[in-house]
């Protein structure tokens, strides 16, 4: 069986995008043969900024003949029923057969297709793959109408096995297929040919370009930090950097550079993200007094004096742009140690949505809205209020217009120097997290105060104005949102009344210009019907987030459905008690006695037209099952309403299970429709009992199975 090497070559193919070419090309060639009758062992991709490979191993020489039987319409069908049969089937009407059916005749047509070289259906595939391949961004050049992200030069496409190597028979546009490519663009730039996958990595190397986009940023990584190890220093880890950087060199030759004295002192994030952004370097700090001193650049070519010009130009590169970081940090101190004032005046001048106002007056909300929040999480509502004033203040700073992504950091720092308080500080840099379901949770209370104060006016904002996500669509990250509230509420353990804060938020959304009341409600309506229903947004992205965590979504319904759902760290220590007592024998059980129970009262409440709600009397008790499901139901009570009071759901639950077997006996010995009306009305009320003590902890009646 032959092994397949393709090889696309062509100019710099974007960093950002080589990965998902490399995955798309082995897919959509992969997917073509396949669904042409072929098989293979094995697939690899690669790719460097100049070109994309595939690999594959153990191809099948060719495809299987096939033959399929499909049956059609009935003779004497209209013409276009039996037209599109045929044009579905790929055959001409004298090719159909009549065969007898259990319903008369019908025609049947016989597809055969014989089988077909490895090849040709490569060269079909390859081309298609080609023509129709989905660069984010793709070009034309010349007279071709071939796309392509850049010029493509060659392509290589051959097929090798022990007899030797083939070149598939193709031509795009007047590129030929081939087996020869080109190597390091100015250190072995001359073509050679290879006639199989190992010999055309083996190749590539000796030419200077490494294949492997792994093997490329695992080089980078060990010379980079033995370099810094060499100094006493280390290099920050940036993974994503390292990805892209191992994206722009074929032949990576690591060089470590200086950073001026000048910029020294600069905050270590600002030097970071400026050289991050704008040069693509590598920090590389100091881990006795955690300043950025050195870095390092990936230079895509070897050079005579080592490196020293290439670093040279660098170094003169990123001295101009850290003179403007450098202006611009120097700027905002200024304004930071009288106050912050003009930035948060200026933010009057920055709308946050043309329906919601400026900025200004969001942070008016936050601000009010954290004083509301600050006790139920333990934060001071005074220093709240004021961290939620400046907390975005550094919006409005030359730091931040440049660098957007340091944002709420920098805000720390500007408080810091405005002479703040620490937790005012940490709170303007920690508000806006989390930002995802991996990133860490605030855990400081005035943090969480105003990081629950900004996400919730979001929330309420965008509902006031009814831009709800929509299937895939959330232009505004709305359930980002929530699921922050979610995660700042369960993993600090706080107990923050969601629809007090929603309603509250509610009445000064409102009342703003420009939102209006739905024609047939009142203010007070319109709130309650957007506060409920932004609450159940919460719940559903907290059945996302506990289905994760191994909790079923009816088990949260179950506790849904109970009074206090706007408590979410309640719901939860709830839903995780049922669950836990649902995964016992004795809990499992008692869902179904519980059901039995609610079906046969139904049942009798719907024929009878009465409730069945009070008045079991154990005098009326004739059987011993009887007398003793009294009995048990009368202990769970004595152990349930004082755990429910504490909100320990765990002693509810388990009290709950516990008349299981009682429950059991009782519809094992004891007939609840008895002749004698008393006795019948009697067990009726004494199966509301159980219903009524079961609901008292969760709906079980949510519970499926």
């Amino acid at each position: 069986m032959p092994d397949l090497l393709i090889e696309l070559f062509s100019e710099e193919i974007p960093a950002r995008m080589q990965t998902r070419a490399a995955d798309d090309l082995k897919k959509l060639v992969t997917d073509g043969l396949v669904e042409a009758g072929l098989t293979y062992a094995g697939a690899a991709a690669f790719s460097t900024p100049r070109r994309l490979a595939l690999s594959l191993d153990g191809l099948s020489a060719e495809s299987k003949a096939t033959r399929e039987e499909r049956k059609g319409p009935k003779v004497g069908a209209p013409d276009k029923a039996i037209e599109g049969f045929l044009r579905g089937a790929g055959v001409t009407r004298d090719a159909l057969e009549i065969r007898d059916d259990k319903k008369g005749q019908v025609y049947f047509a016989v597809i055969e297709k014989p089988g077909r070289l490895a090849a040709d259906i490569i060269a079909e595939v390859l081309d298609n793959t080609i023509r129709n391949f989905p660069w984010p961004k793709s070009m034309r050049w010349g007279d071709a109408p071939l796309k392509w992200v850049r010029p493509l030069h060659s392509i290589i496409c051959i097929l090798s096995d022990e007899g030797g190597a083939q070149v598939v028979p193709l031509d795009i546009d007047g590129i030929s297929a081939g087996n020869t490519t080109r190597g390091h663009r100015f250190l072995a730039p001359d073509a050679f040919s290879v006639n199989g996958f190992d010999d055309y990595e083996a190749k590539l190397k000796r030419a200077n370009v490494i294949l492997r986009a792994d093997e490329r940023a695992e080089l980078i990584w060990h010379d980079a930090t033995n370099q810094a190890f060499a100094l006493g220093l280390e290099v920050v880890e940036d993974r994503g950097l390292l990805a892209e950087v191992a994206g722009l060199v074929e032949w990576p030759v690591v060089l470590l550079g200086q950073i001026a004295d000048d910029f020294l002192g600069l905050p270590p994030e600002v030097l970071q993200t400026s050289m991050k952004e704008h040069q693509k370097f590598f920090s590389v700090r100091n881990p006795k007094t955690g300043r950025i001193e050195r870095f390092v650049t990936v230079a895509n070519m070897v050079t005579a004096d080592n490196g020293a010009t290439i670093l040279a130009g660098n170094q003169k590169v990123l001295f101009a742009r850290l003179a403007d970081a450098k202006f611009f940090w120097e700027n905002d101190l200024r304004v930071a140690k009288a106050g912050m004032e003009p930035w948060l005046e200026g933010l009057s001048n920055v709308t946050f949505h043309n329906k919601l106002g400026s900025q200004k007056d969001r942070i008016e909300r936050i601000a009010a809205l954290a004083r509301e929040i600050a006790p139920a999480v333990g934060a001071d509502p005074d220093l709240a209020e004021q961290a939620a004033r400046v907390a975005k203040a550094d919006l409005s700073s030359e730091m931040v217009y440049e660098f957007p992504e340091l944002q709420g950091l920098m805000g720390r720092y500007y408080a810091t120097e405005a002479g703040l308080d620490a937790s005012v500080a940490a709170a303007c840099q920690e508000h806006y997290s989390p930002l995802g379901p991996s990133d860490d949770v605030p855990t400081a209370p005035l943090s969480v105060a105003v990081a629950l104060a900004d996400k919730v006016d979001t929330l309420t904002g965008f509902w006031a104005i009814d831009e709800k996500p929509t299937g895939s669509k959330d232009p505004f990250a709305l359930r980002r949102a929530a699921l922050g509230v979610i995660r700042l509420v369960l993993e600090n353990g706080n107990k923050v009344p969601l629809t007090a804060a929603i309603d509250g938020h509610g009445q000064q959304r409102f009342s703003m210009v420009g939102i209006p009341l739905h024609k047939d409600r009142s203010l007070t309506e319109t709130i309650s019907a957007n506060a409920f229903d932004l609450l159940s947004f919460f719940h559903d992205r907290l059945k996302v987030f506990l289905k994760d965590k191994g909790i079923r979504h009816d088990i949260i319904d179950a506790c849904i459905a109970m009074p206090g759902n706007d408590d979410l760290t309640l719901l939860v220590k709830r839903a995780e008690a049922l669950a836990e007592t649902l995964a016992t024998d004795d809990g499992e059980n008692l869902i179904q006695g519980f059901k039995r129970a609610n079906n046969i009262l139904t049942q009798a409440e719907e024929k009878d037209g009465v409730e069945y709600s009070y008045g079991a009397d154990i005098k009326f008790a004739e059987d011993d099952a009887e007398k003793a499901l009294f009995a048990a139901l009368d202990a769970a009570d004595a152990k349930i309403a004082p755990a429910m009071a504490a909100e320990d759901f765990s002693t509810a639950m388990a009290a709950m299970a516990a008349i299981r077997p009682a429950v059991d006996a009782f519809f094992t010995d004891v007939q609840v429709n008895a002749d004698s009306q008393v006795l019948r009305r009697n067990r009726l009320n004494l199966l509301s009992r159980i219903r009524n003590l079961c609901l008292s902890v969760a709906d079980l009646t949510k519970i499926e199975g």
